[in-house]
């Protein structure tokens, strides 16, 4: 697009070209070096920018070599759209990161897997619309070439059962960290342990394949009076703090209620504004947004400010 320039308080006599359309230039050599760190959006933002930029995202590949597809783009993410976004590595491709993409099939993730055979990271947690055996079919496809998975995340996928795990455990490199690491991520936050080359386990209490967490809090009452095993478990098992990830009691679900329907421990909800008429609050998730200022006092939430316009009208 041209860029145009109006500046007539400030023009000279040289200025004879004052007020006409500029002809854009070269992008500066910086803005080429940031692209391998251009999240997807980003890319796709850049590219639409001018010629010059499309043409430095079609012709160089380390841009794409490491794909993480997430929200908003993993709502619109179709078998389609992804292989030929995929396909912009020229089978370079080194992790694929599709987070929530619940209209990626077998096949188009299959289709990928095939072009790309250097994959060593695989991530689809929440992809609902893949199965264990489309799974497990695309991690025996790239080891079939040869090549060595580090990672996999599955968390959310329908029908896990035991074997599947075993299955996908036998093709995934195993770390050697892993051998003194007890696993511990946090409930309700982003971001998963590194070091586990699965994000899923067998759940200690339930016996089913789940993401199993470990409370965060170190004077955590569970860890303090009876085995550490005791607060590990899957979210189904041990009812969980959405702020911090601690494990909360079951005599302390109902009094620490959250408008949201989260669970909170009783410490993050006393240190959470609250409304001041039902007084409970929004965890940190759910609350950009919702807060609606009435003065000095705190804010009102949306149902009590429905029932507050309800008494008005009457």
């Amino acid at each position: 697009m041209p860029n145009l320039s109006f500046n007539v308080d400030h023009a000279s006599p040289e200025d004879e070209n004052i007020g006409e359309p500029t002809v854009p230039g070269q992008p500066h050599e910086a803005l080429l070096l940031v692209l391998p760190y251009l999240s997807l959006s980003g890319l796709i933002a850049v590219g639409e920018v001018c010629t010059s930029l499309r043409d430095a995202l079609r012709d160089d590949v380390l841009p794409w070599l490491e794909l993480i597809v997430d929200d908003p783009l993993s709502r619109r993410m179709c078998d389609e759209i992804l292989i030929e976004i995929t396909s912009k590595a020229n089978g370079k491709l080194r992790t694929l990161g599709l987070f929530n993409c619940m209209k990626i099939t077998d096949g188009g993730l299959q289709t990928v897997i095939e072009r790309n055979p250097l994959i060593n990271k695989l991530y689809v947690p929440g992809c609902t619309g893949l199965t264990p055996e489309g799974v497990i079919n695309a991690v025996k496809t790239l080891s079939a070439h040869g090549n060595i998975l580090q990672s996999i995340k599955i968390n959310g996928i329908y029908n896990l059962q035991k074997q599947h795990l075993q299955v996908l455990q036998s093709y995934v490199q195993e770390n050697p960290k892993t051998l003194e690491h007890k696993c511990s991520t946090h409930f309700g936050l982003e971001g998963d342990c590194n070091i586990c080359p699965l994000d899923v386990e067998i759940c200690p209490k339930c016996n089913e394949v789940r993401k199993v967490f470990i409370c965060p809090i170190e004077t955590c009452v569970r860890k303090r009076d009876r085995r550490l095993s005791e607060c590990r478990g899957c979210s189904s098992c041990i009812p969980r703090c959405i702020q911090c990830g601690a494990c909360v009691e079951p005599d302390d679900l109902e009094e620490a209620e959250a408008i949201c329907a989260d669970i909170l421990c009783m410490r993050c909800w006393l240190q959470l504004p609250k409304c001041d008429f039902c007084n409970k609050p929004y965890c940190k998730q759910h609350a950009e947004g919702q807060l609606n200022p009435s003065g000095s006092r705190g804010f009102v939430c949306e149902l009590c400010a429905v029932y507050e316009e309800d008494d008005i009208d009457v």
